[in-house]
């Protein structure tokens, strides 16, 4: 420990750590490895990127314990989760500028984590950020936080909110930077989160539902979701029954067993697939132009030929399946509502070996599955104000892929 740590209650700090890692006994790894720094100029405790943990002496001196061991749970899960990287990342991506762009990274990080850090002992503090309190769902990710929000009435309250650089990527005057004393570097840092989500995973029964999920994804992450949805697609494809067909051109092989009978034999021809793109006003040209992308590469994977691929544009309304051969130049047409009921009933007229289905997932779905491989490309979901949070999610016969 740095700093002016003579007016610093260092023993109700680490009673309140301690009192921490009883309540979260899968976080004690980390909440070890955190560096603590008196810090006079942070507003309550603040972390960086390093694991140093900025602690003003005037906070920790009028904290309760209960409150004060659930800060330093909430300070360690943005290091853990790693929000610093993650909101530098979403900046960059979104092109986002302006003194307020931070607040929000911060407010957004902790509608992620303060929905199940707090209980078992750790109060939630008066003012504490909660989804509820900005009237957004519970168990979201700070990505799917940020769009739905602005600065405003419901955030005029956390105008005080600092968490540090550790949890939305903006350095603060009291940082030590990476050249400081006692920072931990990449590896240690990595090493530090190995251990965690090995601890969770060992008992995830004593872990909620965020924490479960992070422990899950944090050194697995995704697939890339194209490759997943080809891999969907060519083994639907290759299933009993797709694309198979019999021919008298070859014998068969069982044909010894019957010598005077002629069996065909089974032959595979390749499958015909049907591509029900959604083009209701909730998917965007930019999901649309993805949709485009997997049907040119779909008829590349039939060769090219017209007769096995047709794709049926749907709304609340289906299009005529129209054949193709190429991804250039497919009627798009809707823009209303939705029913992918319409789209699948027209693509069966076709007889396809395979249905694929690319939407947004807001619509209803066929009650029995259809007589085919069904695949369903999900874009990714948007809140939409008009409907009730709940999607209705895809059938279990179908083989669903997270598009994006």
């Amino acid at each position: 420990m740095s700093g002016s740590a003579e007016r610093l209650d260092t023993e109700k700090l680490y009673a309140a750590r301690l009192f921490a890692v009883r309540a979260r006994p899968y976080l004690a790894s980390a909440l070890f490895a955190l560096h603590v720094v008196a810090s006079p100029r942070t507003p309550t405790m603040a972390v960086d990127r390093y694991w140093r943990c900025y602690v003003s002496p005037d906070f920790v001196a009028r904290t309760p314990m209960e409150e004060l061991a659930g800060v330093w749970v909430h300070e360690v899960s943005h290091l853990l989760r790693d929000h610093h990287g993650r909101g530098d990342r979403y900046v960059a991506r979104h092109e986002l500028t302006g003194p307020g762009v931070r607040l929000m990274l911060n407010i957004a990080a902790d509608c992620e984590i303060n929905d199940d850090v707090y209980g078992d002992g750790l109060r939630f503090p008066a003012g504490a950020v909660h989804p509820a309190t900005l009237r957004l769902p519970p168990n979201e990710l700070m990505e799917d936080y940020l769009p739905r929000f602005r600065l405003g009435p419901f955030t005029d309250g956390y105008a005080w909110l600092d968490c540090g650089s550790g949890a939305d990527g903006g350095e603060r005057p009291w940082d030590l930077g990476p050249d400081g004393a006692h920072g931990l570097t990449e590896h240690e840092r990595d090493a530090v989160r190995f251990r965690v989500a090995q601890a969770i995973n060992g008992r995830p029964g004593d872990a909620p539902r965020g924490w479960r999920r992070w422990a899950e994804e944090a050194f697995h992450p995704p697939q890339p979701w194209r490759e997943l949805l080809g891999a969907a697609v060519r083994a639907a494809s290759a299933s009993a029954g797709a694309g198979d067909d019999y021919t008298y051109r070859k014998p068969a092989r069982r044909g010894a067993a019957l010598p005077r009978v002629v069996l065909p034999a089974l032959r595979r021809n390749p499958p015909r697939v049907c591509v029900v793109i959604d083009t209701s006003g909730s998917v965007s040209d930019e999901e649309l132009g993805i949709a485009l992308l997997e049907v040119a590469a779909i008829g590349r994977a039939v060769g090219g030929r017209r007769e096995l691929l047709g794709v049926v544009s749907c709304d609340a309304a289906a299009g005529v399946a129209v054949p193709i051969c190429r991804g250039e130049g497919i009627p798009l047409i809707g823009g209303g509502g939705t029913d992918l009921r319409a789209g699948f009933a027209s693509a069966l007229r076709t007889r396809p070996d395979v249905i694929v289905a690319l939407t947004d997932g807001w619509t209803p779905w066929p009650g029995s599955p259809p007589p085919c491989r069904t695949v369903v490309g999900l874009f990714r979901r948007r809140v939409r104000e008009d409907l009730d949070h709940t999607v209705p999610c895809p059938p279990e016969w179908a083989r669903v892929v997270k598009i994006g």
